[in-house]
């Protein structure tokens, strides 16, 4: 099977594509980037895509970050696709808001591809994460102490506020990628912070994932991949049978959610967490930055705590414990109080 037909098949696997369909296409210049670019390309006709290209610069390498945007644009425009680019300056970000580098230059990148895709009217967005990816997601959430749904790795196709993020090289090899790369003779852009060390991703990646396969076992990234996808399986299983509680037990008003405390505490644990999140998904569309700790937080709130007690969440969401009710609060919203 040669590497598009395998990405044809992941593509059909997870119902990723419809005929007709517009993708806004990630480029980054990367090997993995270049390899999703040329792939889909190819399955252009099959499915009649309508391809363009989305391409930031982080303001990480200086002349280097130009450079991988002019050789974006370059390859693009060869390709008779449409790219638009932007720059920004995710240092200023981290200083800013004293998070990682790797958290700001993810939140900003989709915040940049959704932007794009919004103003094109375009809603599924594909992006390069490779098995290879996938299983080094899986130990840094492991190793951070996510739970099952976190296990699960990334979503192959994942709705995010309104637009469907889509993986297709996410059962295609990083040295698959080398493969296609080498076989075909395209260019592709090395990004130097890569090999910095000062990153979790970098370290799994070049000492964590390479000790393991040598001292345990040989093919870990298979193991954790495949680990992911039997998680994934079992969680859509319980979303689906959250979402059908969370509807039967909770009601909204624009920045409120009110959800009624004896039929929460009649759920199941595994169950409660889940609704939770359901409920703060919905007000906020995204866990980001909530903790071990802040679940434990609100365990107890709902638990043990007396009625009008409070736990303050990131991002600007309060839960409040009322006789009757949970009440789950974005700051200056209406509330049911």
């Amino acid at each position: 099977m040669t590497l598009i037909d395998k990405v044809r098949t992941t593509i059909g696997k997870y119902n990723m594509l419809k005929r007709q369909d517009r993708i806004l296409l990630g480029l980054s210049g990367g090997p993995d980037s270049i390899v999703l670019l040329h792939v889909l390309v190819a399955l252009k006709k099959d499915y009649m895509l309508d391809i363009q290209v989305a391409h930031l610069d982080h303001k990480f390498r200086g002349d280097q970050s130009r450079k991988d945007r002019e050789f974006c644009e370059e390859i693009a425009r060869g390709l008779n696709l449409d790219i638009v680019y932007d720059e920004i300056d995710v240092p200023k970000i981290v200083k800013e808001r004293g998070i990682s580098s790797e958290e700001a230059a993810r939140e900003v990148r989709y915040d940049f591809f959704k932007k794009v895709a919004g103003c094109k009217k375009i809603k599924k967005i594909a992006v390069a994460h490779t098995k290879d990816d996938q299983a080094e997601t899986v130990l840094m959430r492991m190793i951070r102490g996510s739970g099952s749904l976190g296990l699960g790795g990334m979503q192959p196709v994942k709705d995010m506020q309104g637009f469907t993020i889509i993986r297709p090289l996410i059962e295609t090899s990083r040295a698959e990628v080398e493969g296609f790369i080498k076989e075909f003779d395209l260019e592709s852009r090395h990004d130097s912070t890569n090999d910095k060390f000062m990153f979790t991703r970098n370290r799994v990646r070049h000492e964590l994932i390479p000790y393991l396969a040598e001292n345990f076992n040989p093919n870990i990234k298979e193991v954790l991949a495949n680990m992911a996808e039997n998680f994934r399986e079992e969680n859509e299983f319980l979303e689906k049978f959250t979402k059908r509680k969370f509807k039967s037990m909770s009601r909204r008003r624009h920045s409120e959610i009110a959800i009624d405390i004896k039929k929460f505490r009649k759920q199941p644990e595994a169950i409660k967490k889940r609704i939770l999140r359901t409920g703060l998904l919905l007000l906020k569309g995204n866990l980001r930055r909530l903790t071990y700790n802040h679940w434990k937080e609100m365990d107890e709130l709902i638990g043990k705590r007396p009625h009008n007690s409070i736990v303050d969440l990131p991002g600007g969401v309060n839960i409040i414990k009322n006789k009757n009710t949970v009440v789950l609060q974005k700051e200056n919203g209406d509330s049911f109080l």
